[in-house]
């Protein structure tokens, strides 16, 4: 069922917002996928989409950068960080997708239309650093997978990951469903990619369990700190907490109390499930650093082409190399098609433009991947291991701009009416944006004191 939307729809308590909602997230493709009436099956089918497209944010090659490093430089040691990261982002990502069935407003909107412009408009200004920090890995992953496969140089590789615009323009108009099947797919292929090698790499599997326990060399090793902050920013990511709130309305659920508690439901089923892949596969890419790099004396493997170049005499085999940069690849252009979503996302919710779709996306993609290309043609190669771990580390430091005001608003029952987030979970939230901001303290504080 799909909604007629009013310039001035609201939210479910209009007098939660400074300002009426205006047009929806993502206006073409608003309500587009049909949902059954009946709950069962093909109900839980209509909803799955969507948190596979968030979960891509959570394995794009900037953490490929931060796994890599951490696996070869550290072992397993950092695997709890990747754990705790994604039980983060199971939280994150599912108060967005109450905050975008309860109000009808994407977390741009939300802050648009809570806050005064004196502070919306910073917000959207650390919104897009954080999607010029996102496609800044994207666009160097991809390159170096195109370079990997088919030697096209950096330069002209980085050239071509600003086509993936129009890739998205032509599926959205078939459907949104069509970009959810393409990414969907694209996830296989990294799925089985990873899957083979770490049966090549046969790691210590009761090291590996271990792994996942808590160590305060974490927090009291600065270097160990400095890569767990960027698995974090490379996992939690606050372009995708816009994503998730905009997209999770592409379904066409009633807009009903009980339609859109149905809707929360189904779509907290959703991204928990792709977020748990997602895990599996980020796991996989630190546990293949660990047991082909660290265990075996290259423990300052960070490089993506070094790294590829060093795993076929460690693992024996030739495929093992192609295998790492067809899955590179998959996760490069993945990760730009849904940042370019973001990017839309953000502009279209802070500032409410009025620009037809392809001129929105464009500009929307100039802004994240100019600057994104600039910095990758001017480094190189040599330098984009630091690039991407560092873009991670920005990533974690914008967080908090999200997150909180996500906490708020899905805590504040004038604004979120009866899907108001249980107490628990704003609590547990609220730990969580506490974790974030801590660990951002006392990152800044080493580097001010040089520890």
């Amino acid at each position: 069922m799909t909604e007629t939307v009013s310039p001035t729809v609201v939210s479910l308590n209009r007098f939660g917002w400074r300002r009426d909602r205006g047009d929806p997230a993502l206006a073409e493709v608003h309500a587009s996928v049909a949902v059954p009436r009946k709950p069962g099956l093909r109900r839980l089918a209509a909803f799955l989409g969507p948190g596979y497209l968030v979960a891509v944010g959570y394995m794009d090659p900037g953490n490929w950068a931060t796994s890599l490093a951490g696996g070869s430089r550290f072992g397993y040691a950092l695997l709890v960080v990747a754990l705790v990261s994604n039980v983060m982002a199971i939280v994150l990502q599912a108060l967005c997708a109450r905050l975008g069935i309860a109000t009808g407003r994407d977390l741009a909107q939300a802050c648009r239309d809570a806050y005064p412009r004196w502070v919306s408009w910073p917000l959207w200004l650390l919104a897009e650093l954080a999607i010029c920090a996102t496609d800044l890995a994207e666009v160097i992953g991809t390159a170096i997978g195109l370079n990997l496969l088919f030697g096209i140089p950096l330069e002209i590789g980085v050239i071509l990951t600003a086509l993936d615009v129009f890739l998205v323009l032509f599926l959205q108009g078939l459907g949104f469903r069509y970009v959810e099947a393409l990414i969907v797919a694209l996830l296989g292929v990294i799925f089985v990619c990873f899957g083979v090698q770490i049966a090549m790499a046969d790691p210590h599997w009761g090291a590996v369990i271990a792994g996942f326990a808590p160590t305060t060399d974490i927090v009291t090793n600065p270097d160990m700190l400095y890569l767990a902050l960027g698995i974090i920013g490379a996992t939690v990511m606050p372009h995708n907490l816009y994503l998730h709130s905009a997209i999770v309305q592409t379904r066409g659920y009633d807009r009903t109390p009980e339609g859109r508690r149905s809707a929360v439901t189904y779509a907290t089923i959703d991204s928990t499930v792709a977020l748990m892949i997602a895990l599996l596969i980020n796991a996989s890419i630190l546990i293949l650093a660990a047991a082909a790099f660290y265990h075996t004396g290259n423990t300052t493997v960070a490089e993506l082409g070094e790294a590829h170049t060093l795993l076929a005499p460690l693992l024996g085999s030739a495929i093992a190399p192609t295998l790492f940069a067809v899955a590179l690849l998959c996760c490069g252009f993945n990760s730009t098609v849904t940042a370019t979503l973001a990017g839309q996302a953000v502009m279209e919710g802070f500032l409410d433009i009025r620009l037809s779709p392809w001129l929105r996306r464009l500009v929307t993609r100039a802004i994240a991947i100019v600057p994104a290309a600039a910095v990758t043609i001017a480094y190189g190669e040599s330098g984009t291991a630091e690039l991407l771990i560092l873009s991670q580390v920005v990533l974690s430091l914008q967080l908090p701009f999200a997150v909180v005001p996500l906490v708020m608003f899905t805590a504040d029952r004038s604004k979120m009416g009866a899907l108001v987030a249980p107490r628990w979970l704003s609590v547990f939230a609220a730990l969580i944006a506490t974790v974030i901001v801590v660990l951002n303290l006392k990152l800044i504080y080493d580097f001010v004191t040089g520890a």
